[in-house]
């Protein structure tokens, strides 16, 4: 019963080896290689002595980043108007009519 609560142990514990700071930098070295090594468009690699850092300027585009376009314009519908009762729709011509009226006598 209690193996199943707490599991099978393992007759040998993990031993857990940690990388030194040399064997870290010397990785990260060796992968930084690698990776600016396949780019096509070659990185800029940017040194600053007074702190010890190093900067890498990418191009803009990368090449397997897909290029995007621009979203397309939306067409704007027409707007509808809402359907007007039969009473209404007739008398809409005849106010246009009497300002056109009114805007010949200004004249």
């Amino acid at each position: 019963m209690f193996k199943f609560l707490f599991g099978k142990r393992a007759k040998d514990p993990e031993i857990i080896i940690r990388e030194t700071q040399r064997e870290t930098v010397e990785r990260a070295q060796r992968e930084l290689n690698e990776i600016l090594s396949a780019l096509e468009p070659r990185a800029k690699l940017c040194v600053d002595l007074d702190n010890g850092t190093l900067a890498v300027t990418l191009p803009e585009q990368m090449p397997d980043e897909a290029k995007a376009l621009p979203a397309p314009e939306q067409k704007q519908k027409p707007e509808q108007k809402p359907a007007q009762h039969p009473s209404e729709s007739a008398a809409a011509p005849q106010t246009s009519a009497l300002a056109e009226d009114a805007e010949r006598e200004r004249i």
